[in-house]
């Protein structure tokens, strides 16, 4: 297991575990970061991570993709 930020791009990997206090599991939940859904990194700009998550682009920082394991 290891932190999004450090996953390699364009492959697909599956969410094992969400860390941090329970309002960012929450606002991380409501991006669409489940435990067991699948997630390719796409790139990295400028310290945030641009991730694909059912169907969708969202960016996150980098502070924020710590918190996500895969």
């Amino acid at each position: 297991m290891m932190p999004l930020c450090f996953a390699d791009t364009d492959k697909e990997h599956v969410i094992r575990k969400i860390g941090g206090k329970p309002e960012v599991k929450k606002h991380l939940e409501n991006l669409g970061f489940i435990v067991g859904d699948r997630v390719n990194v796409i790139t990295e700009q400028n310290g945030n991570i641009i991730v694909k998550i059912k169907e969708t682009r969202v960016a996150i920082s980098k502070e924020m993709a710590m918190k996500i394991f895969v």
